[in-house]
């Protein structure tokens, strides 16, 4: 493909030095060794979440396996809130073992921040407004990740017509563009609103290298951005999950109960670990493909989406139709008459 090896020099990427402005986004279960290695070694960087594994020596183990298999950058999630028992250890470990980028979310950033700052690596902060932007700017963040409306998982509510322009215009820090991000045309418009960088997620789900089960990978290429809803049981907060029979008889909100024990002060905490672990072990359980309950995590970029490829081959075709994009923008648009009719 034309173009498809030419690197795309842009903030982020002369940050992390890396060939292309594309995170393939932390995946809770999806993102194994093998697609963060395989995305890195073709130029993007790939991220996953900690708690992809049972205990944070496996997790460390994983590092090891990566940085052994690729010398490129790539990047960890770290969910850095009282919900998750495992985020100072697993911190630790991103510093000790000076992991490139790290990936923060839900929570405050601080002590990420300063860990990864001591030894080298950066550190990019999910937001999906402008004054969480703002607050982890001054604490020192490298750039954020503007989670935008059509992500999947726990997706923002704003257009990233918007929300990218609007952190540009407030923001001095880049900005990596995700949300139902899927081809290279999409990312030449996320680059030319003001981002850096995208992150795509969705996408990667339907690789070669993405351990899900095959039923899992031909639900994201049958679904359409119809087929996308927002739940609330699995984490107590709106995710984006492909709309399943399951899922419908679940229903999308909590009961009454629930609401009130999320809201109450006393139990906010313990019902967002309770509701956590029980989300977790239902999307474990439909990943693997041993239950009938189908909860699948997806964005509303599944209506572009109708192959699975290996991740190198993805990575080459968004580099090829990214540089098409630009060229078709830059080129005299032709202009057609339209006859009018008495």
């Amino acid at each position: 493909m034309k173009n498809a090896n030419l690197p795309i020099s842009t903030p982020f990427t002369q940050l992390l030095g890396c060939d292309f402005p594309i995170i393939a986004g932390p995946m809770f279960l999806v993102s194994n060794d093998k697609l963060v290695t395989a995305v890195s070694s073709a130029g993007g960087i790939g991220a996953m979440p900690s708690l992809n594994w049972r205990s944070s020596e496996e997790f460390r183990q994983v590092i090891r396996t990566v940085k052994a298999k690729t010398k490129k950058p790539f990047g960890v999630n770290l969910i850095v809130n009282q919900a998750n028992p495992r985020q100072h250890a697993d911190l630790d470990i991103c510093a000790e073992e000076k992991v490139p980028l790290v990936i923060t979310s839900l929570g405050n950033p601080k002590e990420a921040i300063r860990k990864m700052h001591q030894v080298g690596g950066k550190v990019f902060c999910d937001v999906t407004d402008l004054s969480y932007g703002k607050k982890v700017e001054d604490l020192g963040a490298d750039g954020v990740i503007a989670v935008s409306a059509g992500a999947g998982g726990h997706a923002g509510p704003i257009s990233p017509l918007v929300l990218i322009p609007y952190l540009r215009r407030h923001l001095r820090i880049p900005i990596v563009a995700a949300g139902g991000i899927a081809t290279g045309e999409q990312m030449a418009a996320a680059l030319l609103l003001g981002a850096s960088a995208v992150q795509i997620g969705t996408r990667f789900i339907a690789s070669e290298e993405s351990p899900v089960d095959s039923a899992y990978k031909k639900a994201i290429l049958n679904s359409s951005p119809e087929d996308i809803v927002l739940t609330k049981k699995i984490s107590g907060t709106p995710a984006a999950v492909i709309n399943t029979p399951y899922i419908e008889k679940q229903g999308l909100d909590l009961n009454p109960i629930e609401s009130f024990l999320f809201k109450h002060p006393k139990t906010k905490k313990y019902m967002k670990m309770a509701r956590a672990y029980i989300g977790s072990k239902a999307l474990e359980q439909a990943v693997s493909g041993t239950t009938w309950k189908e909860v699948w995590s997806a964005g509303q970029g599944v209506g572009l989406i109708d192959s699975i490829l290996p991740s190198a081959q993805i990575i080459e075709n968004l580099v090829a139709e990214y540089y098409e994009a630009c060229q078709k923008l830059c080129s005299p648009q032709k202009t057609e008459t339209v006859a009018s009719t008495p």
